[in-house]
């Protein structure tokens, strides 16, 4: 059973980058065609999708934050982060990791982290 925990700050000032880091257990981040999300849900609002690291190291953003969106990845540590820079208020929001795999050119979402909440303000 594939296991996420999401690890961060809690509060970040504006402007400033949000930093999150999802440790894995159960299983790799390397394993064939898993590929590793990050999602996250504002107060009040729906789930959306940020971007994914796959399997291989590939990459892949949400056209609307991809100017602002890095993920990596630390094979080593069985590790993917997320980096959001030049934060606003309207990012606050629960954020979550998942893992799943890819079917039709759409991620499936199998396993969750408990999400953390990060809230930006000053």
């Amino acid at each position: 059973q594939v296991q996420l925990q999401e690890s961060g700050p809690g509060l970040v000032k504006p402007s400033q980058t949000l930093s999150l880091t999802c440790t894995v257990s159960g299983g790799s981040i390397t394993t064939n065609y898993y590929y590793w999300s990050w999602i996250r849900k504002p107060p009040g609002k729906g789930l959306e999708w940020m971007g994914a690291i796959a399997y291989s190291g590939t990459t892949d953003y949400s056209p609307s934050l991809k100017s602002r969106t890095a993920i990596s990845r630390d094979t080593s540590k069985n590790q993917f982060t997320l980096q959001l820079s030049s934060v606003t208020p309207e990012d606050t929001a629960v954020y979550y990791c998942v893992a799943g795999g890819l079917t039709g050119g759409k991620y499936e979402y199998d396993y969750w982290g408990q999400g953390t909440q990060v809230t930006v303000s000053s």
